[in-house]
Order: structure tokens, then C-alpha cells, then sequence
């Protein structure tokens, strides 16, 4: 099992025929991903990599059924395709394009508010890696060949942490259900809460890791929510815990502002809501290794 990608999701690529979403649709295809065609205006009625381009998402749904859609479209036009992917009853979104300015996110997160919220399309993301469910579906720029097929899932801010969690935990013969990455900048498409609420649901994720950072309360809400609703372990890993106070740290989300944002305070927050908590990035296999032994 995994959550909202598996083996027949059906994946549109808006951005398909530029270059970044060649070389990654290329990568994707490679893996198995199950890619119907793809999205480029002014290029409908062509084939890219013997697939088919639509002018826009509406018709590429039309033609092909898609229900998931990855985005490798340039800042400046990325809010218009993740709402342009909602219109067209696209019910998993995952965008990769960094920069996108927060004003346009702010614009697309109001835009996406008259669905009802069982009807609302699910958006990772932007400025993430992507999500993989081994095995089955990778929608994102990360090396699919460190994930096995397993019981782990993973909720991350940082591709390259999640990246080192799944690699770590594959050479101690520990896999994946499904990686989820959610993206480093302040307002994203769906919180690791939401993500949680996946997990609890999916019958073989015996385990889930949350790996965070600095800034926003989105570690210490699905803490705290996971305390009260979740049946399975909890593992969480905070970056940043040498960041100095109101100073900008690599990801535009990655700033301490408030109470509760610093990453000793998450850090302290996660132990009090009964997680377990992963002390530095070379500790991800030893961890987890504990975790699934009580797990069983």
C-alpha cells in the first residue's frame, strides 16, 4: 500500500517539453512511472518522449483521464498551472518550481478554497522534491533507485533529509511506503498534518517520519495532533538547531519568528507529543531500526 501515488496513477507533466521537464519526465518514465503526456501551450497536437502534448490541462484530462499532475513550470507562471491543474479535476498536484513568489501561493490557496474540501485537489509543494511511492509511482527529481518498498513513511520540508533518511534506512533493509515532500517555502499546498492523516489510514505504514526545520508551527501542529490521533510511531528529525535567531536559513520558510519556531523548541514539543525523536542526520538507520523492532 501507499498514499495518494501508486502503480495506476496516471501522470500528466505540465512544463513537458522544456528542458528540466524533459530530463526529469525522462527519469520518470524510466522508473515506471505511468506518464500519459503533458502540458506545453502552443504545442497541443505534437508528441514529446511518444507521448502526447495538450495545450492546456483541461484537455490533457480529457484525453488521457490523468489524475495527478507535476509541475516544472517557471516561477512566474506557476501559480496559474497548480490552479489551472485544480480546475481540471487533477486530484494530486505536486510542484516542483522553486521561487514562486508568496503572494502568488497566498493568491492560489485562496483560489483552491471554493472546492469542498473532499473535492479539493491535493497540492505538494512548490520548491519540494517530490513524492515517490517505490515500486509504483515517482513523481518528483529525486534518485528513485535509494527507495525500497516498505512500511516507513516519510513527510519532509527538505528533499535531500528525506533523501539521506530512505538511503539510510534501505542499507539496513528498512523501506518505504510512500515519501511525501511538502516543500521548504512558508506557504505550501498541504501540511505534514495532512500527510499524518494519510498514513494513519494506509494499513501497511507502520511507521512515519516528519522531517523538519526552523520556523512556521507546522512540525509542532502535526505533533500535537498525532499525539491524540495516531496509532503508530512517530519519528521526527529538526534541522537547524545551531540556526541563529531571525536570520534566513537556505529554505524561504526556514525562519524563526515566533515561540515555538526555534528547533530545540520543536525538538522539545515532539518528545512531550510521544515522538521519537532522531538526533543528528547520521542517525536515521539506528532510529528507525529501534521503532520497527517494537513495531514487530
Amino acid at each position: 500500500m501507499a498514499i495518494h501515488l501508486n502503480k495506476d496513477t496516471k501522470v500528466l507533466v505540465q512544463g513537458f517539453t522544456g528542458q528540466i521537464g524533459t530530463f526529469h519526465s525522462t527519469d520518470m518514465i524510466n522508473y515506471g512511472t505511468n506518464i500519459v503526456g503533458g502540458v506545453t501551450p502552443g504545442k497541443g497536437g505534437t508528441k514529446h518522449l511518444d507521448k502526447p502534448v495538450f495545450n492546456t490541462v483541461k484537455e490533457a484530462v480529457e484525453g488521457t483521464g490523468a489524475d495527478a499532475s507535476i509541475i516544472f513550470v517557471p516561477p512566474p507562471f506557476a501559480a496559474d498551472s497548480i490552479m489551472e491543474a485544480a480546475d481540471a479535476g487533477i486530484r494530486f498536484c505536486v510542484a516542483i518550481t522553486d521561487g514562486i513568489p508568496a503572494q502568488d501561493m497566498i493568491r492560489v490557496k485562496r483560489y483552491m478554497r471554493r472546492y469542498k474540501k473532499e473535492e479539493r485537489m491535493i497540492l505538494t509543494g512548490p520548491n519540494c522534491a517530490g513524492s515517490i511511492s517505490p515500486g509504483k509511482c515517482m513523481m518528483g527529481i529525486m534518485p528513485g533507485h535509494i527507495y525500497t518498498e516498505g512500511n516507513v513513511g516519510i513527510v519532509g520540508r527538505s528533499g535531500t533529509l528525506g533523501y539521506e533518511a530512505a538511503d539510510q534506512m534501505r542499507s539496513v533493509g528498512i523501506g518505504v511506503s510512500s515519501s511525501i515532500g511538502i516543500g521548504g517555502d512558508p506557504i505550501n499546498g498541504s501540511s505534514f498534518k495532512d500527510h499524518l492523516m494519510a498514513f494513519e489510514e494506509d494499513p501497511e505504514t507502520k511507521a512515519v517520519i516528519i522531517i523538519g526545520e526552523i520556523g512556521g508551527p507546522q512540525e509542532v501542529e502535526a505533533a500535537q495532533w498525532a499525539k491524540d490521533n495516531m496509532s503508530k510511531p512517530l519519528v521526527g528529525y529538526i534541522a537547524g538547531l545551531t540556526a541563529p535567531k531571525g536570520r534566513r536559513m537556505g529554505h524561504a520558510g526556514a525562519i524563526i519568528s515566533a515561540v515555538g519556531e526555534s528547533a530545540a523548541e520543536k525538538v522539545e514539543i515532539l518528545q512531550e507529543c510521544g515522538a521519537t525523536v532522531v538526533p543528528n542526520p547520521s542517525a536515521f538507520a539506528e532510529v528507525m531500526s529501534e521503532v520497527m523492532a517494537k513495531v514487530g
